[in-house]
């Protein structure tokens, strides 16, 4: 017996698998490089961080990235001056879900996920 339905069998389901991966997120723009999203990354000032900011207005441990389930979130811990998603301040220790275009701000630098 097949396993058929409509999101495998119809033009619906078709176009919404089309939809689902050309909006997945995998990737970290920042300083014209490109980051490879891991299941975590680590933001801040410090050299022991996956992404190092080169901003006093960065804190030591700014914010992470995090892979849950088949999406990226992102977490700000506790930072001085707090983390920004498209402009607007993310609630601290609180999982914000990313999306492809967003812009991730952390003292004057951005940060888009691509």
């Amino acid at each position: 017996m097949e396993d058929i339905t409509i999101a495998t069998n119809s033009p619906v389901g078709r176009h919404l698998d089309a939809i689902s991966e050309d909006n997945a997120v995998s990737y970290l723009m920042f300083n014209r490089k490109k980051i490879q999203l891991v299941a975590m990354i680590t933001i801040g000032r410090e050299t022991d961080n996956d992404v190092v900011v080169d901003n006093k207005l960065a804190s030591r441990h700014h914010a992470v990235i995090q892979k849950i389930r088949d999406a990226y979130f992102i977490k700000d811990h506790d930072s001085t001056n707090g983390t920004y998603l498209n402009g607007q301040m993310i609630p601290r220790d609180k999982y914000v879900k990313l999306n492809r275009g967003d812009r991730i701000t952390i003292g004057t630098m951005n940060l888009v996920i691509s």
